[in-house]
């Protein structure tokens, strides 16, 4: 019986040391974030080694402009590899497909940037050259696709869908009449939203 009583005993003061143990694990974790909460309100919290936002339509575009530009690698220099993204449901689907465009001298010249268009498996739907940003969608369809309006040499020309693609010079197609519609979307306006910029 004292044996029972005495491992009884042990276990309660095992248990209540194991409670202290928490309380003051709570207790630090509780300063630490009334700290941290402090200091952002000031402005004093050292954000430096903040970990970049990821997701995983970066992981993937990533991956595939890695595939896609394996031979131009070798020649861009850091500043060349990044991207910007945003994604878009082109064809009600309820998945998102990806804009990628960038905006340095390696895919930027003087009629515009090169950019592409990715399922949201990644793979390509276009490739795009000489555009200026942003993309237009319109509310027009074409194949089970949004219609697309691309600006290029201060011209707005219509992209539709046909046979899986649109067409990837922009420059040479139908050429939109008037303002762009004030219904359509716009995606890649990388200097109106001031995108986030991602390497690769």
């Amino acid at each position: 019986m004292k044996n029972k009583i005495l491992v009884a005993v042990m276990i309660l003061g095992m248990i209540s040391c194991q409670n202290k143990d928490k309380t003051d694990s709570n207790s630090v974790i509780k300063t630490i974030a009334e700290d941290t909460l402090s200091k952002t309100v000031a402005g004093t919290a050292d954000v430096s080694d903040a970990p970049a936002k990821e997701d995983k339509a970066v992981d993937l575009i990533r991956k595939q402009l890695n595939i896609l530009l394996k031979t131009d690698l070798p020649a861009m220099t850091k500043d060349d590899r990044f991207f910007y993204y945003e994604a878009f449901d082109l064809n009600n689907d309820k998945k998102d497909e990806y804009f990628v465009g960038f905006s340095n001298p390696y895919f930027c010249g003087s009629g515009g940037c090169t950019g592409y268009i990715l399922n949201n498996d990644g793979s390509v739907i276009n490739r795009f050259t000489v555009t200026d940003f942003p993309i237009l969608v319109a509310t027009s369809v074409s194949d089970k696709f949004y219609d697309l309006i691309f600006e290029t040499g201060g011209k707005f020309h219509l992209l539709k869908m046909k046979n899986g693609k649109y067409p990837s010079n922009p420059s040479v197609q139908e050429v939109w009449k008037g303002e762009a519609p004030k219904e359509s979307t716009k995606v890649l306006d990388i200097q109106g939203k001031k995108l986030e910029k991602y390497s690769f």
